[in-house]
């Protein structure tokens, strides 16, 4: 063979085995979360991704941001659209950005006495979120309900009046849930979740409504004192995929992928309550001092919800058809379980 010939077969050789190495070549998803890292999210979130490695037909690759490091869930949501990602663990919060059908399942603040009943409510409605948030280019693989958040405060309260007093986190895109804590004489302050710490440090605000585990995460403690053992609103959400990527996996991939995250969601549902405890606790050795719930403030808060929160949540940030179906399926889950009687 001559010289020219020989190194003609080594080019084409090259070339050969470079396309056989990227054919081969995993499909990588990145995926970003506000759940802090070295959580059972996080865990959960990894050892899933372990078994999109092994799904048939060459699985696909996942790496995990967590932290909030790729920034707020707007910010996740726009990298997904020009593809620096390609997949978010998001609450209903992030979602609902996405489509706002999503608000029903979890902005209705005081609607839930437990994550069953949340469970109950999704089950019934996510065949027709999912089907909007598909025609806005996303593909929502599983659902969970990651605890129920709780106030907290710098300084101790329990009333409602005490706390529409206060400087209230809100987020900075959440134009609505402003606009109904201003018309009820609260003062809310539009922020970045990745800024709640530092505005609690300065004082810019006084109080945040979050799940225990993620303000142990955060390190509100340094910063708040109180914490109010009311259940607030369960922090729902999903993991979500660009549906240009998943689309382009094969069916017997997406199947397996879809079924892993699945369980993992239902894992991290499963563990919320022992790791909610475990952080309250946590929580309480750091100095925090948790005012617990009594029948008589239950009732307050009740009262509360139903006639100032309720009547301008309806109509304005959840449909009124939407809201009054949650509240038909709560009313129908605790006749049916006897929490109704």
């Amino acid at each position: 063979m001559s010289n020219s010939l020989h190194r003609l077969a080594i080019t084409l050789w090259a070339l050969t085995a470079g396309a056989c190495t990227i054919s081969a070549q995993q499909p990588r998803i990145r995926l970003a979360t506000l759940a802090p890292k070295g959580t059972s999210f996080e865990r959960l979130l990894l050892e899933m991704g372990e078994q999109w490695n092994k799904a048939p037909e060459g699985g696909a690759s996942l790496t995990v941001y967590p932290d909030g490091t790729m920034g707020s869930e707007q910010q996740v949501i726009r990298r997904m659209r020009v593809g620096q990602l390609q997949a978010g663990m998001l609450t209903s919060d992030g979602l609902a950005m996405i489509d706002p059908s999503v608000k029903a399942l979890q902005e209705i603040p005081l609607m839930y006495h437990s994550t069953a009943e949340a469970d109950y409510v999704r089950t019934h409605m996510i065949g027709e979120i999912e089907n909007r948030m598909e025609d806005h280019g996303f593909v929502v693989i599983a659902w969970s309900v990651a605890g129920f958040a709780r106030p907290f405060s710098k300084q101790p309260a329990l009333h409602p009046q005490e706390f529409l007093r206060m400087k209230t986190y809100v987020g900075a895109d959440d134009l609505e849930a402003i606009q109904i804590y201003n018309a009820i004489g609260g003062h809310p302050v539009g922020l970045d979740w990745t800024n709640t710490l530092t505005a609690l440090q300065t004082g810019m605000v006084d109080s945040v409504t979050t799940l225990p585990v993620h303000a142990l995460g955060a390190q509100f403690n340094t910063a708040l004192s109180h914490m109010l053992d009311l259940k607030w609103v369960p922090i729902s959400g999903g993991i979500v995929v660009t549906r240009k990527s998943w689309e382009a996996l094969p069916l017997a991939t997406r199947t397996s992928m879809k079924e892993s995250a699945e369980f993992a969601l239902a894992q991290v549902e499963k563990a919320s309550m022992s790791e909610e405890a475990a952080s309250i606790q946590t929580l309480q050795k750091h100095g925090m001092v948790v005012h617990p719930m009594t029948p008589d403030l239950q009732r307050e808060w009740d009262h509360f919800a139903e006639n100032v929160l309720w009547p301008r949540i309806r109509g304005q940030i959840v449909s009124a058809e939407s809201f009054d179906k949650v509240r038909n399926l709560v009313r129908e889950y605790r006749n049916q379980s006897g929490e109704g009687q």
